[in-house]
This record gives C-alpha cells, structure tokens and sequence, in this order.
C-alpha cells in the first residue's frame, strides 16, 4: 500500500529560465493531483501541451513539454490548490489515520500556497502592529496614493498635490512636473523588444521633445522601426541607452537629428547613438543614411555604432553651417561611406568640426566588388565647397580592399577644403593611398601612425584635381626616424658620388668603403675604414655592392646617441661597427652595443660588425632605420653591407635629432676616406732659375695616384714663374716652377702647396 503525501518544508514555486533545447523541468514540491499544479511561460497560463508526472509523491514530479519552451522564456511551476473541504468524519465513525493525515497534509499545502501568495503583498514589518485599509473607491477615485506625516495612508490631489524632496531648500512639485521633467521613449509606449514596431511611439516622442525642448532618452533594448525617425532641433538632446534597428524603406535616413532650413542647432547634446539597418544596404542609393546631423553648432556627439547603410553619418549644412561641433565616434561598420562631412546649398557651411577616434570597418565579405571609404569631404552640387579646419584624431580604418580589384581609401575629398588633418590614423586592409582628392583641396595633413601597406602610402590626385599640397607622414615602425631632421651626411647620387683612386679601386664621398675580410689584424677604426676597395659595380643609377663590400658613415657619437639611416637601395641590409673613445674596435661580449629601431641585429664576427637580421623592405615595414648605440661607442660606421646576394645602392643619408650636431668624419689625415679632393704643402727655397729654364721639387700627397688632376700653388710672389703640378708616382705629386721671363729669377723661400682631385 503506497504512503500518504508527506509535505516539507519546500516553496511551493519553482522557476526556470528555458534554453531552446530542455523540454524536462522539474517540480521538487509535491502535488496531490496533475491538475493541483499551475504551469506559466512568460507569465502565460498554459492549458495544455505538457504531461505531467510525480503526482501524489512526496518528491515532486516532472513537467515534460511537448515541444521544448523558446530560449530565453521563463517557466513558473507552482501548486494551487483549491482552498475547501470535499471530504467529512463521520459521527462515532471509524477515524483512520491514512484519512486523517491526508487531510491534515492538504490543509499545510494550502498554507504554504497562502503564505507564497502574501509574501508577494505590500505590508507593514513585523515591529508594527495594525492595518493599513484603502480609503473607499468613491473617495481614492483619480486621486494619488501617498502617506501622512504619521506614515498613515492618505490621498492627494493629482492636478494640486505637491511632493517635495527630501533636502534642505527643496520645492514641493505636483507629481506630473515632476514626471514631466524626464522624457522616454517607453512613455509613449515604445517596447525595445526587437520585434515590435516601435516607430510611431518614437516619433511621438521625439515630437513631444521637440515641442517640450526635452532630452529625449531611449532606454536599454532594441527598438525596431519601419518608418525614418526624424528628432527636431526644439528638443535639447538625445540619450540613447539601447538602439534603433531600422527596418523601414530604403532611400531614407533612418535618424535624423535637427531642422533643416536656416535653423541653427546649437548647444546640443547627443549621446550614445547607435542605430543599426535590419539588412545591410546594397551600397546603390546615397540617400541610404544611418543617422543625419543638420545644421549643429557647438554641440556634443557621441555615437556608439552606425551600421549596414550606405553612408553611415552624414553631418551636413543646409542653409546653415555645421561648425565648431565635438563628435566621438565608435563602431561605423559596413556602410559604403563610414562618415559623410557635407554641405548641401550654397549658403551652408561645414567647418572646424574636431572627430575623436572611429573604427571604420568592413566585414570580408561585404559587397567584396564595391569601392569603400572611411570619411568623405564633399558639397552638393552648386553647395558652399570650402570646408576647413576639421580634425580627425586616432581614426581607424579597415576596409578589407587590399589585394582586390576594388578601391578601399580612408579619406575621399571632393571639395576645396583647407587645413584638415588627421591625425594617428590606423590603416588596416587599404588600398595604398591615405587619400584620394578630386577638386581643390590643399594644406591637408594625415598622419599614419600604423599601415600593413608598409611606407609606400600616398594621395591619389585624380584628374579633376586643381591643387597638390597634402603632406603624408607615415609613423609606423618610423616614429624614430621622423625625428631625426638633422642631417649629418648626404650622398644623394652614388654613381656622381664614386671617386676613382686606381685602375681597379674606387672610393665615394663622405663614405667609407668596407670589406667583411679585412687582412692582417685591424684593430682600429682606420684599419676598417677604407678610402678605396675594388669589387664595386656601378649601373646608370648608382653603385652595387658585391661580396664582401659595404659602405658607410663614420661619425663622432660621444655627444648623439641615436642616428637615422635613410637609403634608396635594392633590399639593402644595416651594418654598424663600434669603436671606443680611443678608436679601438669593441666587440660584442653578450649585450649588444647597438640596436635598430625596426629589426634586430646580429653580431658577424667575421666581419667584425653588427649586421640586420633582414632586408631593409617596404612591405615589411624596415626600410628606415634608427640605430641608437650604447654609452661605450663614442666612433661608428653606420650603413650597408653585402649579404647574401649583390645589390644597387643609389642614395644614401644619415640623420640625427636636431637637438645634435655630431660631426660626420671623413677627409681626414687618419681618415682618409670620402674625400675626392686631396691637398699638401711643404717648405721649399728654388735656386734661382734662369731665363726659360725650371726648377722641380716633389709633395707627399698620399692617396695621389697617376692620371689624377693636380695643381700647385708657391707662397710668395712669383711673378714670371708658372707653376706645373702633376702625379708623378704614387702618393707623390711634381711642382714645377718654369721661368717665362727673360731674365733669371731668384724665389725668396716659402711654402708649395699641391692639390690633387680624383676622377
């Protein structure tokens, strides 16, 4: 025989929130019959669709539904039984406790559904004693509900009563001003359920702020629209805590914030903007627009997301100007055109506008055949054209155009805007252009602070360009370097630069020529730094560098730490060498003595130097480097070396903070290197020299060789003598002094000096 129900302690309520799949939910009360339990789905009785189980045990039971519950829905199970009595003891009839038990458990589950029921009432705490009764229907009719200064119940007058704040200096106000002062879209019965046609409530209450001059504020959900929303500029602002999914026509704007016509729109504040089109436009039509800003003045924006249209925002002049306004821009994703910045009639205007930050993005597989830009300066046709002074600052771009036959350009500047930078301007997936301009603008300034297009970015001029004059500085793995504006040596041409010291040997000016094999034991910076080598080849362009041949700078680094090289060269690769206060080689021993700004370097013992662990390249974002050497190195040769394979160097420069002037060493009686012109003197007293006759005398030139220019020059007055100057040998220049008078001359004693140039 099955045992009586025995009810504990358990509530007699039990909620779930579905996920689409469970269809089991369980009760752990117990129920005395299937129909003692009550089952709701969003608060919706349900009759029928479920099969019980567990009925009559003390346990509880199972609800099994038919089909599992929406995700998301929320499942009340809970007793409700039938508060009577269906069954008597009779007079000296036998009392049983199986029936007495079941009765006495009914009677617990009833109180226990009393108790559930009342602790969902208002009532007072338990350290009050009495009631609190509602006055009668006659008397509360249309009156508010409140309580006395004893905390008993009373009424008030809804068009008179007045409630106040609980602060000094506090207003008692009625309680519909005080309702009054904050407007909501879920006043005029907006729901933000997704589903819902919310546009006709938001219209109303944008009408309302318009004609109030309220903020209007759109609560947390998504409201969904099939009509453009248009919020006049009466009203003082909008917050938005949610957003409006646009699923009305196409060819509208979606949301439009202030009047047109020459109404201006100042002083507003417009927060949180976030609208989303339900399917993202074809990119067809341009009057597709997210969200239309008209006519704003010393305003503040902040707009969270704008999504699938064809332009994204577009802030626009009509009839007057959009100026001096703050936007804070967020996720502008897959429109055509992220930003439209426009003027609309000739007597608009769009100027000194200041735009933070911006992700303008495109997913990879949006309308992948379609040109795309992130911002776009442009006029309506016969519209005012001069935009000037916007600012754009941190603007990331990711246009996913880069290796497809579609153009995909942050900026699109069809006007004769002046003065608009951008600055710390992120490119991602672009095409390589930070511009295209097609009319008159000029003095722009765009700032690239990253670009996986490498260095090689520029400003598309189209042929209906009028005006050059945009500046483009690329940051990326280059800040350093755009730092170094001093410059401590040039060699702009390398072919013009060579200086032939022999039949097989050739120098450069301000260069030092370098080997990664030098003989014997080099030890110091003279050993190293050569004023000639052979091995080098030379195109119409410039010069290249075979095996084991570099090139480079020698500078003084006592005072500078950090140098920039700049070279125009076929995938070139850094080599620097240090020396010592003393000119002594220093080698690494562990911790590197010099490091690069954009790879890293080796240590080639062979050679003796540090060499890049790469090519200098564009598309790997290396080609300039900033070298910065350690406290120990005051000398360096810092340039290029050979490895791996030949290539053609054609320029070649070094640079440094302007806050230095080290000096760049060549020319010198220990350096001889990178001079083409070589000059010595030496004392010398000529007999006297007889009519028609000469008198010779030979100058230590070093570095002179045979078929080099030379030149001579005598301290003192030499009337009728010429001097002649010519190599006679290596390292050896002839001076002459050849009597062209007709009498014999005696030179008093003085100085020859001797010039020789290189070829």
């Amino acid at each position: 025989m099955a045992e009586h129900i025995t009810i504990g302690d358990v509530a007699p309520r039990v909620q779930y929130v579905a996920d689409g799949v469970l269809a089991d939910f369980t009760y752990p009360f117990p129920i005395f019959a299937e129909e003692d339990l009550e089952i709701r789905v969003d608060g919706t009785v349900l009759a029928g669709g479920t099969t019980i189980a567990g009925a009559g045990s003390s346990d509880g039971g199972v609800v099994t539904f038919a089909e599992p519950p929406a995700a998301g829905s929320e499942i009340t199970l809970r007793r409700r039984l039938k508060i009577a009595r269906a069954t008597d003891f009779q007079d000296n009839g036998i009392l049983r406790a199986r029936n007495l038990n079941d009765e006495l458990d009914y009677q617990v589950a009833a109180i226990q559904q009393v108790a559930d029921d009342v602790a969902g009432t208002v009532h007072l705490p338990p350290t009050e004693a009495g009631n609190l009764v509602l006055p009668a229907r006659s008397a509360r009719a249309n009156r508010v509900l409140g309580f006395d200064g004893s905390g008993g119940i009373a009424l008030f007058d809804r068009d008179t009563g007045k409630l106040g704040v609980p602060f000094p200096g506090g207003v008692p106000r009625s309680v519909e001003d005080k309702l009054g002062e904050r407007l909501t879209a879920r006043d005029f019965g907006a729901t933000g359920d997704g589903v819902t046609d919310d546009g006709p409530a938001l219209a109303a209450a944008m009408a309302a702020a318009a004609a109030s001059g309220h903020v209007l504020e759109i609560g947390e959900g998504t409201f969904r629209t099939t009509q453009p929303l248009v919020l006049g500029g009466g009203a003082a602002g909008l917050v938005m805590l949610g957003s409006i999914l646009y699923a009305g026509p196409d060819g509208q704007a979606a949301l439009t914030l202030g009047d047109g016509a020459a109404v201006r729109n100042a002083a507003k504040r417009y927060v949180g903007l976030r609208v989303i089109r339900a399917t993202i436009s074809d990119w067809m039509n341009e009057a597709d627009i997210g969200l239309v800003m008209r006519n704003l003045d010393a305003s503040l924006v902040e707009i969270r997301q704008i999504e699938g249209f064809t332009i994204g925002i577009r802030t626009q002049g009509v009839e007057r100007g959009f100026e001096d306004t703050t936007l804070i821009l967020g996720r502008i994703v897959n429109n055509k055109i992220g930003l439209d910045v426009r003027t609309e009639t000739a007597a608009a205007w769009n100027t000194s506008v200041r735009y933070y930050g911006g992700h303008f993005a495109i997913g990879s597989s949006v309308h992948t055949d379609k040109d795309r830009f992130g911002v776009r300066i442009s006029a309506a046709p016969g519209a005012y054209v001069a935009h000037n002074r916007h600012l754009f600052d941190g603007p990331g771009f990711e246009l996913q155009a880069r290796d497809k036959p579609i153009t995909g350009i942050p900026f699109l500047v069809e006007v004769n805007s002046r003065s608009v930078w951008a600055r710390a301007i992120r490119m991602e997936g672009c095409s390589p252009f930070v511009a295209r301009h097609t009319g008159g603008a000029q003095d722009h300034v765009y700032e690239v602070a990253w670009a996986s297009q490498a260095y090689l970015i520029d400003v598309d001029y189209t042929p209906s360009a009028t005006r050059t004059g945009a500046v483009v500085r690329a940051f990326h793995q280059a800040a350093a370097f755009r730092e170094a504006t001093r410059e401590v040596g040039n060699v702009p041409n390398l072919r013009a630069a060579r200086i032939r010291w022999s039949n097989t040997e050739w120098g450069f000016e301000k260069l030092a020529c370098l080997s990664s094999n030098v003989s014997g034991s080099p030890s110091t910076l003279s050993d190293f730094a050569f004023a000639a080598l052979d091995s080098y080849g030379f195109t119409e362009t410039g010069a290249v560098l075979t095996g084991g041949r570099g090139l480079g700078f020698v500078v003084d680094a006592r005072r500078c730490r950090d140098f920039a090289l700049a070279v125009d060269a076929d995938l070139p690769r850094l080599a620097v060498m240090c020396f010592d206060a003393n000119r002594n080689l220093l080698s690494d021993s562990g911790t590197p003595l010099v490091r690069a700004s954009g790879q890293s370097l080796v240590w080639n013992a062979a050679a003796r130097w540090y060499q890049g662990s790469a090519d200098m390249a564009d598309d790997t974002l290396t080609r300039p480097q900033v070298v910065h050497l350690e406290p120990q190195v005051a000398y360096a040769i810092i340039g290029l070396a050979r490895i791996g394979t030949d290539y053609e160097v054609r320029a070649m420069r070094l640079g440094c903070d302007p806050l230095f002037t080290p000096p760049l060493l060549y020319g010198q009686p220990s350096l001889p290197h990178g001079a083409r012109e070589l000059v010595a003197e030496a004392a010398w007293d000529p007999a006297s020299i007889a009519a028609g006759a000469s008198a010779q005398t030979n100058v230590t030139v070093p570095g002179a060789r045979p078929g080099d220019f030379a030149s001579a020059a005598f301290s003192v007055a030499t009337s009728g003598v010429v001097f002649l100057a010519q190599v006679g040998a290596t390292d050896v220049v002839t001076v002459t002094a050849w009597n062209r008078s007709g009498a014999a001359i005696d030179l008093n004693p003085g100085t020859v000096r001797a010039r020789v140039v290189k070829a």
